[in-house]
């Protein structure tokens, strides 16, 4: 990776959990509904960063984010499990010519097909980790920000 890669990564990981943290934290539909904006930045890192830099970005921005959201670290644990999962996934939908170096995985690059097959498994992953983390920690109770 070159320097531009670096901190086009930095900039965007900080850009991520700005719009986490100050807009989308308040954005709840029905008091149900919730977005995690900060689950792409891990689903959009290049093919070819390895699991355990992966993992410890994943860490810091699920950190970060529990930290605003007084979440006890169900967002950094759900967000650690996506990231563990993610290498091994891709490694499951390869093409039959591989992948090119440094490439995102996005819609423009992989196609729609191979991107619903990628993110959809991972995304369930974190969402259900972080239900049912957050009904653990609330006894039984659904996880509500505003509670």
């Amino acid at each position: 990776m070159n320097s531009k890669i670096i901190i086009s990564s930095l900039l965007s990981f900080f850009a991520y959990f700005l719009v986490q943290v100050f807009v989308l934290k308040n954005l709840v539909a029905f008091d149900m509904a919730f977005c995690f904006l900060y689950v792409f930045y891990v689903l959009l890192l290049p093919i070819e960063v390895k699991t355990i830099p992966l993992i410890l970005i994943a860490f810091f921005l699920g950190f970060l984010v529990d930290l605003f959201y007084d979440t006890l670290g169900m967002h950094t644990a759900s967000l650690i499990a996506m990231a563990f999962v993610r290498n091994s996934w891709i490694q499951t939908l390869i093409p039959t010519g591989g992948y090119d170096e440094n490439v995102q995985p996005s819609i423009l690059n992989m196609g729609l097909g191979w991107y619903l097959s990628y993110t959809f498994p991972l995304i369930f992953l974190h969402h259900f980790l972080f239900l049912v983390l957050g009904s653990a920690v609330r006894g039984g109770k659904v996880w509500n920000p505003r509670m």
